[in-house]
């Protein structure tokens, strides 16, 4: 059935649209958009799935850059089925996985294994991301050529960081051929061994070894110096310190290839939220200091930071309810992630349009895939808000496995309510 979205404050910064009008699916694609003096010509509504957007954001689906839907291997945690369903409730219509699985996303074979379980079982688009070298070992090149040809997007050793620096030049230089990013996962391993938060006064308090803000400056540093010796294109992820939003701002004045990451736990919790013990506050890099999330704000709103990214990291329940030290790090972000953003944009730190960008525009620019837009022709991914809802996050109904958040209990305003994924409706209210 074809859909006519009604009365909606349309904003698409791709095309520099904010404001109130209709737009038309036809066949799973945007198929016209109209201001409201234009109206939509040529279709009789009683043919037409009509949604009532009045008083609603209307925007292109959220695309997150960096998530980890945990299959294969890891089912237990997440599938692509349910990751990609918490996706949809939070907004996102396409979603780039992460390689660390088991066994990891090294080669061909398992980025069309990925590929066949998200056209078969997944809710919402998935886009690959390969791993820089073999086993996430760090020792040698993965097939990239073959990965990119299969259908990979970027490339990510996420979860470790490539202490080799020759790898690392290597990388970035099959960047440039390939045409896709190296998404860099910033730790310099001798100086995080061990570290489960951040460290200061807080963690020699709660007797927990600390991991240093230079472990990640110092890996962001050399990155950067490989990227302007390359000229490879390189993207930052997660990015938790005050030094690394300067290091990434003065590359970036420099005119060296970069684009950076953060996500919603880095600007929205302090290492204050590790209080107690608290595993589900524990990630990696560890939640830094007020400072740090000041830094973390600014630099999203003078585009040092390009992208707001999940880093959904669902976890079963046992890998959580352990001791802090042995616990797993991560964060089940999907479901929450907009609702943290639009908290900026009720604070004043960023426009409604920024965020958006940073949700959406910007990773698909990045990822280079064609999403992020509602241009006639384009899929129709499209996040309907209701920007005045105000609920309460509560993990047991979250629809992917991992009720891993620290955000358990907040109360938050702005919510998606419908997310339309290539012309499928799914309505949450």
């Amino acid at each position: 059935m074809n859909i006519l979205i009604k009365n909606g404050r349309i904003i698409d910064p791709a095309r520099d649209i904010d404001g109130t009008g209709d737009i038309l699916i036809e066949d799973g694609k945007i198929k016209s958009v109209r201001t409201e003096e234009e109206g939509v010509k040529g279709q009789r509504e009683n043919k037409l799935k009509i949604i009532d957007a009045r008083g609603m954001y209307v925007i292109p689906g959220l695309v997150d850059m960096h998530a980890h839907l945990r299959e294969p291997g890891f089912e237990y945690k997440e599938t692509i089925k349910t990751g990609t369903m918490a996706a949809l409730r939070g907004g996102f219509t396409t979603v780039c996985s992460m390689p660390n699985t088991d066994p990891v996303n090294d080669n061909k074979a398992l980025t069309e294994f990925i590929l066949r379980k998200a056209y078969t079982e997944g809710a919402c688009c998935v886009y690959p991301i390969g791993a820089i070298t073999k086993r996430l070992l760090g020792e040698e090149l993965a097939e990239m050529g073959m990965m990119k040809e299969a259908g990979c997007v970027g490339f990510s050793d996420d979860g470790k960081p490539v202490m080799n620096s020759l790898i690392m030049r290597m990388a970035l230089e099959y960047s440039k051929i390939f045409n896709a990013p190296i998404i860099s996962h910033c730790e310099d391993l001798a100086l995080s061994r061990g570290g489960v938060m951040n460290e200061g006064f807080l963690s020699t308090t709660l007797g927990l070894r600390g991991i240093p803000n230079a472990a990640e400056e110092i890996m962001v540093a050399r990155d950067i110096i490989l990227s302007k010796l390359t000229g490879g294109r390189l993207h930052i992820a997660h990015v938790s310190t005050e030094g690394s939003v300067r290091l990434i701002r003065e590359a970036k004045a420099r005119g060296i290839n970069v684009t950076a990451e953060t996500c919603p736990h880095y600007f929205s919790l302090t290492e204050d939220a590790v209080k107690g013990y608290n595993t589900n506050a524990k990630v990696n890099p560890p939640l830094r200091t007020e400072r740090d999330v000041e830094a973390i704000k600014e630099g999203l709103k003078d585009g040092t930071i390009d992208v707001i990214a999940t880093d959904h990291a669902p976890h079963h329940i046992d890998d959580k309810e352990r001791e802090f030290d042995t616990a797993s790090s991560g964060i089940s972000g999907l479901e929450t992630a907009l609702s943290l953003g639009l908290r900026l944009v009720w604070e004043g730190v960023l426009g409604l349009r920024q965020l958006i960008e940073k949700m959406s525009l910007n990773p698909s620019r990045i990822m280079g895939i064609p999403k992020g837009t509602l241009s006639e022709g384009a899929d129709a991914d499209i996040t309907i808000i209701n920007p005045k809802k105000e609920f309460v996050v509560d993990s047991g109904r979250f629809l992917s496995k991992g009720r891993n958040t620290p955000f358990d209990g907040w109360q938050l305003k702005g919510l998606p309510i419908t997310t339309i994924s290539m012309g499928k409706v799914y309505r949450w209210e």
